[in-house]
């Protein structure tokens, strides 16, 4: 059975969405999250959700943040983002971040209905009339060829930051001193042109990190 997770803290709007889905998805099964925190504690209990539906203002979070949470711990969950926001500097960073798609709130029941089919077919759903930028098309191969820059160990350290590990634990499986772990988190950062792990995690699974991590032999000869 499809199963859709709707996250938003308005209950009229959880109901919009759950009228959504079941217009694209009569048979689905949805579950509700008021919060972040919910969100992932219902994700950890049962893994069998299809698409998640995010609302960008949520309690307990500020900007991006929710979306960055979902995206870093549980990168195989794609995640569509319904926001009340519809400034189209928004809708390029949340795409960006690993967005599988974006909705305004603004949009009819139909609109929402053909986006959460797209989105589940493979396809990344933008607003009517919105343009991916230019540049955006060329990111993909910034960040490989910043990729090719790290060494093997450093793809093993990133490969554990994507699997959410601690430094002592990174250190541990390692078997090197957690300083040489956090010299390496800093190196990766580094090369990578982000300033937290969270970051690092986002861009490396937008490019699908499972198959760039199976091939990583072909990166970092050093």
């Amino acid at each position: 059975m499809t199963k859709f997770l709707i996250i938003d803290d308005h209950p009229l709007f959880r109901e919009a969405l759950r009228s959504a889905v079941e217009l694209a998805y009569p048979d689905a099964e949805t579950l509700d999250a008021a919060t972040i925190a919910e969100a992932s504690g219902l994700i950890d209990a049962d893994h069998s959700c299809d698409l998640a539906l995010l609302d960008l203002n949520m309690p307990g979070v500020r900007g991006f943040e929710g979306l960055l949470h979902l995206r870093a711990r549980f990168p195989r969950l794609p995640v569509m983002v319904v926001s009340g926001h519809e400034d189209a500097r928004i809708v390029e960073q949340a795409i960006a971040y690993g967005a599988a798609g974006f909705v305004p709130k603004s949009a009819r029941k139909a609109t929402l209905a053909e986006a959460i089919r797209r989105v589940m077919s493979g396809d990344v759903f933008l607003p009517e009339g919105h343009e991916k930028p230019v540049e955006a098309a060329t990111a993909g191969t910034g960040m490989l060829k910043r990729l090719a820059m790290l060494t093997p160990q450093q793809m093993r350290v990133l490969d554990m930051l994507r699997a959410g590990k601690l430094n002592k634990q990174i250190a541990y499986e390692l078997q090197v001193g957690e300083t040489t772990v956090k010299a390496h988190v800093s190196e990766i950062l580094r090369k990578l042109g982000v300033v937290s792990r969270t970051q690092a995690v986002i861009a490396v699974n937008a490019l699908g990190g499972d198959e760039l991590f199976r091939e990583s032999k072909g990166f970092g000869a050093s």
